[in-house]
């Protein structure tokens, strides 16, 4: 992505305003907007974020080129004047992200952009594809990792993902929320990932018999030996023969140090008992069994429920399009605009006759609270840029639609911390990313601060996402102050 100018990937609006902010003469007006989602995707307890990286890459990136600007003089709809200043374009503002990795919640901004409004604007599509697309992939990850229950899964899906580049960010994010490997070879090599992979069954089918096919396969790998068992019939022939081979490996004197079998078809639960048996018995006990075939987390945790024998996953279709999730749904939406007089910013929120889409406003902060005798997350708390709390102080919770609903922490009995740092500063990266692998183990850690409760597949509890006191004052003053107006 660092290589390719996106500058154009954005819809046309976002063009079109930015002529008239520059028409209007407001070009230079500072605003903030914030990135945030409304709702957990597939009915999971909370999200990952993710794509962080990507933004920065973009971001810095960002320039018309003279065929991006002939090809926007060539739209009709856009004057000279404005062409001319989008050829000196260049971002300035400042980008509040919060890292990649972390467990993050609705409603929270995921990332905070105060700029002058034109380049605000503009990058609002990119940001929002960039962001929502690995968000909704680490998520999923995360809960087909969690079904899994320590086994190892793999990334497999580069050939069912939509298009190049969402196999390769796709799996990316995979990667950040825990898979061991991928199968994305470019992928690998882009991120410093592992790449994991067996054989197909064209390679079985390409030799004379099955035991030649495996013996081929053994010689080429014997360190990385997993033999897929199914393609003739797996009890009689495919497990057999992978036995005979491990047999005459250890003849040799060949180390067993990674071998097994792979499942991809068939009732996966019956056939990996009885291949564990018969495993067992001729003294391959250690052996990987692994499996595929269109599975997900919620099949994954069926098949675990069932007894299998299973202990290594590989995840295509399912992980790498979020199947019965396809969509993120994170929104970028003006918090405040800056008075110039004063310096200070005006707060603007967005009515709806739908609660939950009813913005928080302002230049905005968020605090984690966790549990100091668990570490566990109690609650996220969204408040205005400045607010102070101190450990040493009671707390005083309140859920920001029904307020009754209240939780009291006391004094040292919790820690805080600030989820929201700071990427750009006056349109320079003063944030360094972080290796994809070394963002896979701060998000575990992440991961690890969620109580079992909200990791749950089905029904999982609701982690609070609560407004300060000041917060929650500000926006229902201005709920009110449109509401006098009519």
């Amino acid at each position: 992505m660092s290589q390719r100018n996106l500058t154009l990937l954005t819809d046309l609006y976002e063009l079109t305003m930015m002529q008239g902010y520059f028409k209007e003469k407001n070009a230079n007006e500072t605003v903030i907007f914030d990135v945030f989602y409304r709702s957990n995707p597939g009915g999971n307890g909370y999200a990952i974020c993710a794509g962080l990286e990507q933004v920065i890459e973009y971001v810095n990136e960002l320039h018309f080129s003279q065929e991006d600007v002939d090809y926007l003089r060539s739209t009709g709809l856009f004057e000279e004047d404005f062409l001319e200043y989008l050829h000196h374009f260049k971002f300035s503002g400042d980008i509040y992200a919060i890292p990649e990795g972390t467990v993050v919640f609705p409603r929270e901004p995921l990332v905070k952009v105060i700029a002058p409004i034109m380049e605000a604007q503009l990058i609002e599509t990119a940001l929002l594809n960039i962001i929502n697309h690995q968000s909704l992939i680490a998520t999923k990850t995360a809960r087909v990792v969690f079904a899994a229950a320590g086994d190892g899964v793999m990334e497999f899906g580069l050939r069912r993902a939509q298009g190049p580049d969402a196999g390769i960010y796709g799996a990316r994010a995979a990667m950040i929320a825990g898979c061991i490997g991928t199968s994305n070879v470019l992928a690998g090599k882009m991120f410093h990932v592992p790449v994991r992979g067996t054989h197909a069954h064209s390679w079985i089918m390409s030799f004379p018999d099955e035991l030649s096919a495996f013996r081929s396969y053994a010689k080429l790998y014997p360190t990385a030996c997993i033999l897929l068992v199914d393609t003739y019939d797996t009890l009689k022939s495919g497990v057999p023969n992978a036995i005979q081979v491990f047999k005459e490996m250890r003849k040799a004197g060949i180390p067993l140090t990674t071998y097994g079998i792979r499942l991809d078809s068939g009732d996966l639960a019956y056939l990996s008992k009885k291949a564990k048996k018969m495993l067992d018995e001729a003294g391959f006990s250690d052996a990987v069994i692994s499996a595929s075939n269109d599975l997900d987390e919620t099949l994954i945790n069926s098949l675990k429920i069932q007894g299998a024998t299973i202990n290594s996953w590989g995840v295509g279709t399912n992980l790498i399009t979020s199947k019965d999730c396809p969509s993120f749904g994170g929104v970028y939406k003006l918090a405040a605009v800056m008075d110039k007089k004063t310096g200070q910013f005006v707060p603007k929120i967005k009515l709806s006759e739908n609660a939950e889409k009813i913005t928080n406003p302002g230049n905005k902060i968020i605090k984690r609270i966790y549990s100091r005798e668990t570490g566990k997350i109690i609650a996220d708390l969204i408040c205005l840029d400045g607010e102070i709390f101190k450990e040493n102080h009671s707390m005083l919770l309140f859920d920001p639609i029904e307020t009754w609903k209240k939780t009291h922490l006391a004094p040292n009995s919790y820690t805080m911390r600030d989820l929201l740092v700071q990427i750009f500063k006056g349109g320079k990266c003063i944030y360094k990313s972080p290796a994809v692998m070394d963002i896979q183990i701060y998000c575990k850690k992440e991961l690890d601060t969620l109580w079992d409760e909200s990791r749950r597949l089905v029904n999982p509890h609701e982690v609070h996402v609560d407004l300060s006191n000041e917060l929650w004052h500000m926006k229902n003053q201005l709920l009110d102050s449109y509401h006098f107006r009519d």
